[in-house]
């Protein structure tokens, strides 16, 4: 079966990539593990919020370039950086052109652009015939209209070479041996969340504590294909997350929603001795990936009080609200008259609790965030007092939707060997690709816009013939 271009994976990068292809002339082939014609991936499972570093994508590259700055300190790959920023507004503009719907679903700027019908932020998971699944729908359908063709159920297992040229792909389709031969393959296979080993090694020492928010279809078999072919990998450290509810493990209806990120950014996130490890003014995604790293990341506790419950568990500007819908969906909330009680509800010693919710409030009373232990940053998220009674607590834990890290790639999605050099004819896209996202911060630029921009210029590349 020839081809002028593999892919491996058929989320949104990969269809991204396979459609652009098509549209410029070019044989595609998308091989997708998955086999049933609504294959779980977390592009389908998702949001639907397209935005790069919560800007809108028309905002312009200059302030899309420093948002995405911000957000990870600055460590990201600078090419991929001026990448995504500069091809923003073009990929909206290309999906668009593919029947993508949108609408704007809030009043912050990286709700301007959300896929209709949009998905409910609300408990349990509903996506059938959400704007993610209708997008992958119809780029299922334009593929074909193309020429271009979905394969489901094929397992790829390696990257074939011919005399140290990319040669196409090798794996397996109803137990037999299959092969697929091209001059270019592109790995989108999403990143490696579903991979309890890789979890444990890279992210996390006890991987099952954290509770699979996506798909979990991502198992990091792409990133080991292109690490055999002699790929460098990047970022494989931070993911995308937030705290959810601990009893989530038992109760399917507490998420991928409400999440508790706010409310740990007002008050305090503490582990089961009663200390703070982190900085919360970082926000939820940076508060997940520390809760990852600890020995017990179940044993921890979000700590506010009665005004932050009826004010920031309540602002319905970004729905659902943990007040009262979490509750509502069976979560339980601690409450008590007096910090010990509190600490004896949620298991934690009373003195160690009483110590850390002085130090905050001594720090939101003078300003002295900086002299905390860790320290606390007040830019993003404002930090409140924890003082009316009733106190209150949710005891939490890390959800893990996608991991940010992978394969390193430069501006045209080519795979980049651990020399830095172009693998010629190997290319990556979307979430199984490192060097945009993460850094010290974890900073979170958007899965699915990182999908479509990585998808489209690799594409693109190949069709320029300069792969081999």
């Amino acid at each position: 079966m020839d081809y002028d271009l593999v892919v491996i994976g058929g989320g949104l990068a990969g269809l991204t990539a396979a459609n652009r292809a098509a549209e410029l002339g070019l044989r595609a082939v998308v091989l997708e593990r998955g086999g049933d014609e609504l294959y779980p991936c977390n592009s389908r499972w998702a949001g639907g919020l397209v935005h790069l570093a919560f800007k809108d994508m028309t905002a312009g590259a200059e302030e899309i370039h420093a948002a995405i700055e911000r957000s990870t300190g600055g460590l990201t790959e600078a090419a991929l950086t001026h990448l995504l920023a500069d091809e923003a507004e073009r990929a909206l503009a290309w999906l668009r052109g593919q029947g993508a719907r949108f609408i704007k679903a809030g009043p912050y700027e990286w709700m301007r652009w959300v896929l209709a019908p949009p998905r409910p932020r609300t408990p349990g998971l509903d996506w059938k015939g959400r704007g993610p699944d209708v997008l992958l729908r119809a780029l299922t359908a334009n593929l074909a209209k193309r020429q271009g063709r979905l394969l489901r159920g094929v397992a790829a297992g390696e990257i074939v070479r011919d005399g140290g040229r990319i040669a196409g792909v090798a794996g397996t389709q109803n137990g037999g041996e299959v092969r697929f031969a091209a001059p270019a393959v592109l790995i989108a296979d999403g990143g490696f969340q579903g991979n309890a080993e890789l979890v444990a090694r890279h992210i996390a020492p006890t991987a099952g504590a954290l509770f699979q928010r996506g798909a979990g279809t991502g198992m990091g078999d792409g990133i080991r294909m292109a690490e055999a072919m002699g790929a460098r990998l990047c970022g494989m450290d931070r993911f995308y997350g937030h705290l959810l509810g601990r009893e989530v493990f038992e109760n399917e209806k507490l998420w991928p929603y409400p999440i508790l990120d706010h409310l740990a950014a007002a008050g305090v996130l503490v582990d089961a001795h009663a200390r703070r490890f982190c900085d919360e003014g970082l926000g939820g995604v940076y508060m997940a990936n520390e809760t990852a790293k600890l020995d017990d990341p179940r044993g921890i506790a979000v700590v506010f009080d009665e005004a932050a419950w009826s004010t920031v568990g309540a602002d319905n500007r970004f729905p659902p609200t943990p007040n009262d819908s979490f509750v509502r969906a069976g979560g339980t909330v601690h409450a008590a008259d007096t910090l010990d009680a509190l600490a004896a509800k949620i298991g934690v010693p009373a003195d160690a609790l009483a110590e850390t919710v002085a130090a905050h409030n001594r720090a939101v009373d003078d300003g002295g965030y900086g002299a905390l232990t860790p320290p606390r940053s007040n830019a993003r998220k404002t930090a409140k007092p924890i003082a009316a009674a009733p106190f209150r607590a949710v005891q939490a834990c890390a959800g893990i939707t996608y991991t940010m890290g992978g394969i390193a790639i430069d501006a045209q999605a080519r795979v980049l060997s651990e020399a830095g050099e172009p693998i010629l004819g190997l290319y990556a896209a979307g979430s199984c690709t490192g060097g945009a996202e993460g850094g010290p911060k974890a900073g979170y630029i958007g899965g699915l816009s990182k999908a479509v921009i990585t998808g489209l210029v690799a594409a693109e590349h190949v069709a320029q013939g300069r792969h081999g």
